[in-house]
């Protein structure tokens, strides 16, 4: 895991093919075994009582089913936050102050879990405060030495000894020296590399298993259900995805009388069971012809975190070989 420094921002940092980037991060399957009935009744989208749901309980145990997602999303706050103070601690042996952004840990994992499987609960029919937009590094003002191109390389290193991990179909550049690279390496010394190839892998692996999931059998019933239940209340819809879609706007998510037939579809047939399960399933199967891939990210993720814990004044005073 690596924080959020100005390096983000630099070209060439992370490109992938067309139909890949940051929205294929948003990916999560998770699947359970077809629900029993389709839909009751044939009731008026205008008169549809309150939908049947799921609790925030069951949804969240859903989110967690798919293994490569689970993988990738494993929250470590604590080595985001040792790895900032690695940066800060190694600019101002430089001489430089460098003052990024805390890592805020999240109160509630689930949420950072994708759900790629449409609407999972209705939207907040109140108005509720605008959530605390992150909190972002300024830029330096102009004639401060964090100005300076010195700065730059000693926080970002030579732009010529950058390093670059790939996976199938994109690649990660991240820098070869200066002070945010011997913050990674601090946390993971020589296995620094084959981290950013795992995470690389793991985020095709999720982005192929969502489309990959749309073959599988059980899935495919699954949606039939939804379909036949939503056609039953009224409404014709192709699946639970292209719906929300077509809602563009919380306003209009607000005032469909959709989204209620839509969130009683899917907890009457058990559609977001099945697609969890079945997701899960794909992913497994991956994970099984990589096998690799989860045992070098999960010994990578530990010798992180040991060396977070020293870094933090936490742990035991062993270190990282770099």
């Amino acid at each position: 895991m690596f924080p959020k420094h100005h390096d983000r921002d630099r070209p060439g940092d992370h490109k992938g093919a067309p139909g890949t980037g940051r929205a294929a991060l948003v990916l999560t399957l998770v699947l359970a075994a077809v629900g029993a009935a389709g839909c009751a009744g044939t009731a008026s989208p205008t008169t549809a009582k309150p939908p049947k749901t799921h609790t925030e309980a069951q949804l969240s145990a859903l989110h967690r089913r798919p293994p490569v997602t689970r993988l990738l999303f494993t929250p470590d706050a604590e080595s985001a936050e040792a790895q900032r103070k690695s940066a800060i601690d190694c600019m101002a042996r430089s001489g430089y102050h460098y003052a990024p952004a805390t890592v805020e840990k999240s109160s509630d994992d689930a949420d950072q879990l994708p759900q790629t499987f449409g609407l999972e609960s209705a939207p907040p029919r109140h108005a509720t405060a605008p959530a605390t937009p992150p909190v972002s590094e300024a830029p330096p003002k102009k004639g401060s030495p964090e100005s300076t191109a010195a700065y730059a390389k000693a926080l970002f290193g030579d732009e010529s000894k950058r390093v670059t991990a790939k996976g199938v179909r994109m690649r990660v550049s991240r820098p070869g020296n200066g002070c945010l690279a011997d913050a990674e390496k601090r946390l993971l010394g020589d296995g620094r590399m084959r981290w950013l190839q795992v995470r690389i892998m793991l985020f095709e692996a999720q982005d192929q298993s969502r489309r990959d999931v749309e073959k599988d059998t059980a899935f495919r019933v699954a949606t039939r259900r939804w379909r036949q239940c939503m056609k039953q209340t009224g409404f014709t819809a192709e699946d639970p995805v292209r719906l929300l879609g077509s809602l563009r706007t919380e306003q209009a998510r607000l005032a469909s009388p959709a989204v209620p037939a839509d969130l009683r579809c899917k907890a009457e047939t058990g559609y977001l069971t099945t697609a969890y399960t079945r997701l899960a399933a794909v992913q497994q199967r991956w994970l099984d012809k990589h096998p690799d891939v989860a045992r070098d990210f999960t010994s990578l993720l530990a010798r992180q975190q040991k060396a977070a814990r020293e870094v933090l004044g936490k742990g035991s005073a062993d270190t990282v070989r770099r």
